[in-house]
């Protein structure tokens, strides 16, 4: 299983230090778009290609453009490769956009 928390609970612990690893499963067309400088950009569409890199020791926080396909790669990564350190941010970078970072482009 995985665990949901909003982008302000994330910037709200990042900004406290916690070392979260942000994973950005968006496709490179969004990303040229808006991005977040501390985010790892791997897109969902080559998921076979990266997933094993994942960390297993450090939380993993996964998010897209609304928070969809980021829980659908954490209900995968939990059901059927095993991870339990997994966070969707719900909302998404649109969401971050809104309420943590508006200089990061709404699309």
């Amino acid at each position: 299983m995985f665990k949901s928390q909003t982008a302000e609970e994330i910037a709200a612990r990042l900004a406290a230090g916690e070392d979260l690893l942000l994973v950005d499963v968006r496709e490179p067309t969004e990303w040229a778009i808006a991005s977040l400088d501390t985010s790892e950009q791997r897109a969902l569409s080559q998921i076979q290609t990266w997933w094993e890199t994942l960390p297993r020791d450090r939380e993993v926080v996964v998010f897209c453009h609304h928070g969809a396909r980021s829980a659908q790669v954490c209900a995968a990564l939990a059901s059927q490769a095993g991870f339990t350190n997994l966070t969707n941010m719900e909302g998404g970078i649109d969401r971050w956009s809104l309420l943590v970072d508006n200089k990061v482009p709404r699309y």
